[in-house]
């Protein structure tokens, strides 16, 4: 198979429009913006940015070398710990399409500065660079132990999976009103449940809810 020109390749990325593991930059104006969106893809499923494109899908090119230097600075400065990425310059129809690949990171969470310089971790869905909740932190705390562990089932549990039922959606904070648990017990064992495939997170109207794996 004949391979791909640039164009031919970049126009192929364009008109897949922007989605979970796929974003544009006109140009990168903020640093910090960056590397939020560089946390997301890689605390999510990785991604690619192709900086130079409009969000309408437009190419309007890079206009200099600075565009990398503060992806490198995004990547390594304000992202904790620092995250790998490959980056490669297309040319397409005279303009420069700068594409950035993120891979999901193995060390999470990935936390990106914000403007007081405080670490926040962010995820992917849909298109939206997303702040993870206290209870995405604690699955990511408990994968990160290399004992393992077990999960012991109590009436905690059962009350849970109970309110869950009849809910069928629940925020942490109703959880821990109807369960009468504080909230870092609440995070604790949706933490688990998560890990263990019984309960999953679900992201609407801009709210994080918690409901039983199908």
């Amino acid at each position: 198979m004949k391979p791909l020109t640039d164009s031919e390749y970049i126009d192929s990325l364009i008109a897949q429009g922007e989605h979970q593991q796929q974003d544009f930059k006109f140009e990168i104006s903020d640093i910090r913006k960056i590397a939020k969106t560089l946390s997301a893809f890689s605390n999510t499923k990785g991604g690619r940015l192709l900086i130079g494109v409009k969000d309408n899908g437009k190419i309007a090119g890079v206009r200099s070398d600075e565009e990398e230097y503060m992806i490198e600075a995004a990547a390594n400065l304000y992202c904790i710990p620092q995250i790998e990425y490959a980056a490669r310059s297309y040319h397409v129809n005279g303009r420069n399409v700068l594409v950035v690949q993120i891979n999901e990171s193995l060390q999470k969470p990935i936390y990106a500065k914000n403007e007081l310089n405080k670490p926040l971790a962010y995820l992917r869905i849909a298109d939206e660079n997303i702040l993870a909740t206290t209870v995405h932190l604690r699955v990511w705390q408990q994968s990160g132990n290399p004992k393992g562990e077990l999960i012991a089932y109590t009436q905690r549990e059962q009350l849970l999976l109970d309110l869950l039922e009849k809910n069928n959606f629940l925020s942490l904070n109703k959880y821990c009103r109807l369960a009468h648990i504080s909230r870092y017990a609440a995070e604790q064992l949706l933490a688990k449940l998560i890990r263990f495939g019984i309960v999953e997170s679900v992201y609407e109207n801009h709210r994080f809810h918690f409901k039983l794996t199908k």
